[in-house]
């Protein structure tokens, strides 16, 4: 068994309240912790407008399948959430 951890700071400009942070960050519960494999959290970040932090923690039998999901979390990340990926790190146990 394989786990991987990816974590992604987000830059929200012009974000100017928790409120609309949440509606620009909303649904990453629901997209990604469907997965059975995935774990997903707002790990930092957390009282700031204009910034974001979420992990997400992957399992799979291989390497390969960790890394290919990581790798999609990403890509629909880029297409559905208003604001930037200023940071990405990935991490495996």
């Amino acid at each position: 068994m394989h786990i991987g951890i990816l974590t992604i700071i987000f830059s929200l400009p012009g974000c100017g309240s928790l409120k609309e942070k949440r509606q620009r960050m909303g649904g990453m519960h629901e997209r990604f912790g469907r997965n059975p494999a995935v774990a997903v959290c707002e790990s930092g970040e957390r009282n700031r407008h204009d910034a974001s932090e979420w992990s997400f923690v992957v399992v799979a039998a291989s390497r390969r399948e960790v890394e290919s999901q990581c790798s999609q979390i990403e890509d629909k990340i880029q297409c559905t959430v208003e604001g930037r990926m200023i940071k990405v790190t990935r991490e495996f146990l």
